[in-house]
């Protein structure tokens, strides 16, 4: 459902050259792999007989002995859809290979040799082996004849299941048909040009890779970069099977090294050095993969007929319909972790001050002019324009901050937003919008008792009216507070919290907003030289950290307490965000969204939060288009951006009625 396959990567233990022992494990993991949900379960290069049989390849009776377990494995799963992958030498036209197998319902679909044989060190497979490249690009010569062509796959006979093509790449007949998969071993990723990258480009979305890799001093941190990075490059899910701790240790040690990444992103790894027999499982979202490769040019200029030619066919694939290995991170905008969230904090500030600094000096502007309202965003956007000045060697007095209190504005956000000014050095100013907003309502015929988006809007207009005005009058430009989120929902009222000359937050969704702040107070020492102002900074921050997020366009309650806040009215922005971020990178339908969610936020929010806030993200982000048609410019920090000019196009009057 919706598009997650269960794959398993399995190391079990082993006897060398003892292929009846190898056989019986190698059935009882795939057993358990498939009564655990896997649609798809990879074992480890030539894990029949062992990785390190050496010169036992060239045995007449450890060849035959090999086929005969393929066969009793086939045989063991006659009644299973579940794909097995397992490796042993083969012999075919006259030579020798290292093949990996892939069996379902009993028969044997293919075989893949390997194309890159290592022949250095301690590894001496060209002594025992062939090289697989010509029977896979069809042109191998044997008997006067040609074994296939570039238009049509190999045919091997192999004892026991007749004649077998042999191909890296697979396709899947009925359900499943969004997988494809490519095949490579071992050696063949440590390639300048591995297979995979082709057989990605060919449309493979799933790479298996069946492997011996020894265990050397940080050779483990260097598979497992080479894993993520080529599951990156290929933007394909890649499933990793080494060898383990059971292979012969006369000169070297393998540690059964699995993993399972996607997209880059690593999902499943083993522990290593275990002598059990261990299995991992990841459940890949493959319309992910394929929804993300349709904005790739790259993956649409290949000429993929001659793969789908000489592909073999699985027939069929389970999809999953519920999600147990895999995490789905609730706050995907936000690091996961202090050491990555300090470090992006870092990079997301440094862009959006380059960003700035870039803007004000081609508009030889002499002012940045900012409102300020003791929120989460407008703080942001001052910190950043802060410390622009200073990479700018301008002094912060020539930062222009306004307070613009209006008909909702409480004590703690306008004493929050003094302070922080006072504190950053800058010039302030308060402008009292009551006045001037009453006296609109009267020109308008607008009773003041009305609190309709009139009301609302009104103030809106009036605060942008000042600070442009203002910025006219000193040779400044407006600084845009709104965030990423506030756009996709279009949370803003039109020409006038939407608009300034330079948005500096316009790519950072609320919860990263929320983060970097909350980094920025942590981390206040680094940014100011004297200790109490540092401590003083970092105290008003946690401060507007806590302030419930609010336009504070409504009256206060009875209190002098913020009464209109957004998100009792729209959904948490933890949700929308959520939503926003599948939505948006990998065109996940409203279904699915709700899928994840409920996943993602099980025991935080209940299922009538998560749907309400579902409705009201689909209904806004549609309709509020108009708005984003015409925001202005600001910096891209990350791989989601709402911009006209860069990440988003789409028309301002489309129908969302599909999407409710």
């Amino acid at each position: 459902m919706f598009g997650f396959y269960r794959f398993a990567s399995v190391c079990p233990t082993l006897k060398v050259a003892d292929t009846a022992y190898n056989t019986e494990e190698i059935i009882r993991c795939a057993s358990e792999a498939i009564d655990g949900g896997a649609a798809f379960v990879v074992f480890p290069e030539l894990c029949i007989t062992g990785y390190t049989c050496s010169d036992l390849f060239h045995q007449e009776l450890l060849l035959k002995k090999s086929v005969e377990s393929l066969s009793k494995i086939a045989r063991a799963f006659a009644d299973s859809d579940t794909v097995i992958a397992v490796g042993l030498p083969l012999r075919m036209f006259g030579c020798l290979y290292n093949c990996a197998a892939f069996l379902q319902k009993g028969k044997l679909v293919a075989v893949t040799p390997k194309i890159h044989l290592p022949n250095q060190r301690e590894f001496y497979e060209k002594r025992h082996f062939s090289s697989g490249r010509d029977l896979l690009r069809g042109t191998l010569a044997c008997a006067g004849e040609s074994a296939g062509n570039a238009a049509g796959a190999v045919k091997c006979c192999v004892e026991g299941f007749g004649d077998v093509s042999v191909t890296n790449f697979f396709t899947v007949n009925g359900e499943g048909s969004e997988v494809r998969v490519g095949v490579e071993l071992c050696e063949d990723l440590w390639t300048a040009v591995p297979p995979s990258g082709e057989l990605a480009l060919a449309g493979a979305n799933v790479i298996v890779n069946l492997s011996a890799s020894d265990a050397l001093v940080g050779k483990r941190d260097y598979r497992r970069n080479l894993v993520m990075n080529q599951s990156a490059r290929c933007m394909a899910a890649y499933v990793y099977s080494s060898a383990g701790v059971h292979e012969s240790t006369t000169d070297m040690v393998f540690s059964g090294h699995l993993m399972i990444a996607e997209n880059g992103s690593m999902i499943a790894e083993s522990k290593p050095f275990s002598r059990e027999s261990e299995i991992i499982y990841a459940d890949v979202d493959v319309e992910r993969l394929n929804m993300q490769r349709l904005s790739e040019g790259s993956f649409q200029d290949f000429d993929s007929r001659s793969f789908y030619a000489r592909a073999a066919s699985f027939d069929g694939l389970r999809p999953i319909d519920s999600l147990k290995y895999r995490f789905v991170a609730p706050m995907p905008f936000v690091p996961g972790n202090i050491e990555t969230r300090d470090k992006s904090c870092t990079e997301i500030f440094n862009i959006q001050c380059a960003g700035l600094a870039k803007r004000l000096e081609a508009s030889h502007s002499a002012r940045a002019v900012i409102g300020l309202s003791g929120g989460l965003d407008s703080t942001l956007a001052l910190l950043v324009v802060a410390e622009t000045f200073k990479l700018l060697k301008r002094p912060a007095s020539e930062i222009l901050v306004l307070t613009m209190p209006g008909f909702g504005t409480t004590k703690r956000t306008k004493s929050n937003a003094v302070t922080l000014a006072e504190l950053l050095g800058t010039e302030l100013r308060t402008v009292d919008i009551q006045k001037a907003c009453l006296q609109h309502f009267a020109d308008i015929g607008h009773d003041p008792k009305n609190l309709s988006v009139t009301y609302e809007n009104v103030q809106a207009r009036e605060r942008t009216q000042i600070l442009m005005d203002i910025a006219n009058s000193v040779g400044g430009i407006v600084i845009g507070t709104g965030d990423l989120s506030e756009i996709a929902l279009g949370w803003s009222t039109y020409n006038a919290d939407h608009m300034s000359m330079y948005a500096v937050n316009c790519d950072i969704p609320k919860t990263l907003v929320r983060h970097v702040v909350g980094w920025y107070a942590d981390h206040a020492e680094s940014f100011t030289a004297d200790k109490k102002t540092a401590k003083e900074l970092a105290d008003v921050l946690r401060d507007i950290l806590d302030t419930p997020v609010s336009p504070e366009l409504l009256p206060a309650d009875s209190n002098g307490q913020i009464a209109q806040k957004t998100e009792s009215i729209l959904g948490a922005y933890e949700i929308h965000d959520f939503y926003l971020y599948h939505f948006a990178k990998y065109g996940a339908a409203p279904q699915k969204l709700l899928f994840l969610a409920k996943y993602a936020f099980e025991g935080k929010f209940s299922d009538e939060e998560l749907e309400k806030a579902l409705a009201v993200f689909v209904r806004r982000f549609f309709t509020q288009q108009f708005k984003r048609s015409c925001i202005p410019d600001g910096p891209k920090v990350g791989t989601i951006s709402l911009s006209p000019r860069a990440d988003w196009r789409m028309p301002s009057d489309s129908s969302f009625s599909d999407w409710m």
